[in-house]
């Protein structure tokens, strides 16, 4: 970020003495998601935090000058040039449900507590996922093709009631795909990495490999909705699209990582699956030439469905909560929603 604007304020010689007023204070930094002006997340913390204050940061300049004296501060991003001028900081609450962007190691020894946005995507997301597996099971994009052609022939579907899916991943969105399957008479597996947890599926299983595989084996879908990991990278393999019934669909909504690319490939190609539906890709974004993009049953969304409507207005209940729990706290011990660190 250039520094070529000046921050518009002198040295402070030193750590702003912190303020000792309750009534909640937020930055907004200036980067929107969805094509959703920022504007609206701020209206959106404003009308929760009626008695406290939320400035919107709009300018590289602006965020330079008001993040020095910050000590809540929310955001997508938070670059770490912009970090070492937040003299003050205590609080970031990340707008987003991943953190891996961010300056993980520096906040934690700044002693900067990060909270995410998790549970934000739930409802969005797991309609998404349903959608994508009524579209496979009703088989709408051959529907869609024939009518195209205005060609009125009848062709077979399928049956979702009865099926077994299986969900990897049971935060909030997995939570959210298991719900909104329960009206469908569905048996439904979890992936999780402490299966002792529970959860709201029929069955849940860890990541070991014997137990995984025995679950492919009996998958109808397979909605991927964990974490990029050490253990979820490349986790949907050769091996696992071996395992799948040749009937079984994929749907991923996780991170495209989480799936061998030249192993989906050779699945589509060689009819190992029925087919899949990408909300996420690797490459991302996926190239214009890539072979991806030419398989009818391959659907593939841009990274899309996080996007919603009601987007900020999830997010800042959480936050606004957040900004009044840390005003209230003395500083010490305050136990914020969606801690991330430390």
């Amino acid at each position: 970020m250039s520094d070529g604007d000046s921050d518009g304020d002198g040295d402070t010689g030193g750590r702003t003495e912190i303020s000792t007023e309750t009534e909640p204070s937020v930055l907004v930094l200036r980067k929107g998601t969805h094509g959703v002006p920022i504007e609206e997340y701020a209206a959106a913390l404003r009308d929760r935090l009626p008695d406290g204050s939320v400035e919107l940061a709009r300018t590289p300049a602006a965020e330079r000058k008001l993040i020095r004296d910050a000590e809540f501060v929310t955001g997508m991003v938070l670059e770490e040039d912009l970090l070492e001028r937040a003299e003050n900081l205590e609080v970031f609450a990340c707008a987003y449900a991943g953190t891996g962007h961010l300056p993980m190691d520096r906040l934690e020894q700044r002693g900067v507590t990060v909270t995410n946005a998790s549970g934000v995507h739930g409802p969005n997301i797991g309609e998404h996922v349903l959608g994508s597996i009524l579209r496979f099971t009703r088989r709408f994009h051959v529907g869609n093709r024939r009518q195209r052609r205005r060609e009125w022939r009848h062709y077979q579907a399928h049956e979702l009631q009865g099926s077994t899916v299986t969900i990897v991943g049971l935060g909030a969105i997995g939570t959210a795909v298991a719900q909104r399957l329960e009206p469908f008479g569905v048996e439904t597996v979890g992936v999780r990495y402490t299966p002792e947890k529970g959860g709201p599926t029929d069955e849940v299983i860890g990541f070991d490999p014997e137990a995984f595989h025995e679950a492919l084996a009996r998958t109808d879908y397979l909605v991927l909705a964990c974490p990029l990991t050490e253990t979820t990278r490349g986790l949907i393999d050769r091996d696992a699209f071996v395992t799948l019934d040749p009937e079984a669909v994929l749907v991923n909504v996780a991170r495209g990582p989480v799936v061998d690319t030249d192993a989906l490939l050779e699945a589509v190609r060689s009819n190992w699956i029925r087919g899949a539906a990408l909300d996420v890709t690797d490459p991302e974004p996926l190239p214009e030439d890539h072979p991806l993009w030419n398989f009818e049953n391959v659907k593939i969304t841009p990274h899309n469905a996080g996007h919603t409507p009601k987007y900020y207005d999830r997010l800042a209940e959480i936050v606004a909560e957040n900004a009044r729990r840390f005003a209230e706290g003395d500083g010490d011990g305050i136990e914020l929603q969606n801690q991330v660190r430390p």
